[in-house]
């Protein structure tokens, strides 16, 4: 079969999954599910180097929704993951595979949230559970987890893993599990020590590559601003104050940026919130939907946290902070493009920065072009042009009849129209300056 051509429904799914994917918008499978779902549901071990974007949740999500047996209400999977974003990412992905599939049950396992409701949900039946080596091993030792029919592991991301320092605790999970398991691995990179760890614990395993291809964001305009690292917040403000920006996505590299960009944002007066690692999941969710429903205009995130977000009403990506890998960058403004409208992208970049944009523009063969930095009197001018702007809608729309009385009493009082004017100017303006 020419692999152009494959679809979903030629890799001899279920309706239930079907219906999901359709759903959840996939149209056709990535190259890496291409290769991987046939081979999964064969039963045969693969080592998958693909990185972050590729689809590689749904190549290992689907067919585990698929070989699992719902009837059987014990623990047959299990997906390793290096960072609880990620594993609530990775379950959340499962989740909507199997929302039509009945009697199916998920758990996300991870450090920062309680043990004794991680447990509950552990001992109620689940079948597949997501987490982080250190929080597995914490519910083996409590005596949660009971691994003996677990016949299927998944190592995601299995390079940052090992360089998270969690190598002895994946041997010792594995070692628990029955030797004729079968092991999914995927990983952006092949150094040695995965290697090693492929030797040890895998059966014959198929090596899937996905080759890495140009990446690109069309319909998204990109340009940058060269700025100081100092200034960074206040044209931030700026921009978005300029630029009357209603729905924005903030990237920041630490949540500590991430923690002070909120902190000034709401001082202007913008409903803003934040997504990084010490938010909890419940809050977390709560925060994507107040974005969803437009109750907050600006989400400031790391890219950890930003994991699987997908808002389609998103007008502006900010790039507050350079990312460490371009392909970060492709997927951070890809993120203002959805649902076929255009997207905008800003990145702030510091003089020591212009090296890895040139790099960028590369690699991706886009041109982002080089803006001024907006000033305090540009963005003055902008705000007396939004509310000239508002004044003169609301007089076209009418209904003024009773504003038009309370000035006629000012009027009487000795006051000129003109003052009047100019004065309730000066209070509105003042106060959208504080």
């Amino acid at each position: 079969m020419d692999s152009e051509s494959i679809t979903f429904k030629d890799l001899n799914l279920s309706k239930g999954v079907l219906k999901s994917i359709k759903a959840m918008g996939y149209i056709e499978p990535t190259e890496i599910q291409m290769q991987a779902i046939p081979l999964i549901m064969q039963g045969k071990d693969i080592i998958g180097q693909a990185r972050t974007g590729t689809g590689k949740t749904a190549a290992f999500g689907i067919p585990l929704v698929e070989l699992v047996d719902r009837n059987q209400k014990t623990l047959q999977a299990m997906v390793l993951c290096p960072t609880r974003e990620l594993a609530v990412q990775i379950a959340d992905e499962l989740k909507r595979i199997a929302l039509l599939t009945e009697g199916l049950s998920i758990t996300a396992v991870y450090g920062g949230r309680a043990m004794g409701q991680q447990t509950q949900e552990l001992e109620s039946g689940t079948q597949i559970v997501v987490g982080t080596p250190g929080r597995i091993m914490d519910h083996i030792e409590r005596g949660a987890l009971n691994m003996d029919n677990i016949r299927i592991m998944v190592l995601d991301e299995a390079d940052e893993m090992l360089n998270m320092g969690f190598r002895e605790d994946i041997g010792r999970i594995l070692e628990l599990t029955s030797g004729d398991r079968q092991t999914l691995l995927f990983s952006a990179t092949m150094p040695k020590t995965i290697l090693k760890l492929t030797d040890e614990y895998m059966r014959e395993p198929e090596h899937i590559k996905v080759s890495k291809k140009e990446m690109t964001v069309p319909g998204v305009e990109q340009y940058y601003f060269e700025l100081k690292e100092s200034s960074k917040v206040e044209v931030l403000h700026r921009l978005i104050d300029i630029e009357n920006i209603r729905s924005a996505l903030v990237f920041c590299n630490t949540k500590k940026d991430v923690d002070k960009v909120l902190v000034k944002l709401r001082s202007h007066g913008h409903t803003a919130d934040v997504l990084h690692g010490d938010i909890r999941q419940n809050v977390r969710e709560r925060t994507v939907e107040k974005l969803r429903d437009e109750d907050i205009g600006i989400l400031i995130a790391t890219d950890v946290a930003a994991r699987g977000l997908d808002i389609e009403n998103i007008e502006v990506v900010f790039n507050y902070d350079m990312p460490q890998e371009i392909e970060t960058y492709v997927h951070r403004i890809g993120r203002t493009a959805r649902a076929g409208r255009p997207g905008l992208a800003y990145s702030f970049v510091t003089k020591n920065e212009i090296g890895k944009l040139t790099a960028i523009q590369r690699y991706t063969k886009t041109e982002i072009t080089k803006k001024d930095i907006p000033t305090i009197k540009d963005a003055e001018n902008a705000k007396e042009a939004q509310v000239a702007e508002r004044v003169k809608t609301s007089i076209r729309t009418g209904n003024l009849n009773k504003y038009d009385e309370w000035v006629g009493k000012l009027v009487a009082e000795g006051s000129d129209y003109r003052q009047i004017a100019a004065a309730l100017a000066k209070i509105v303006l003042k106060e959208d300056k504080n």
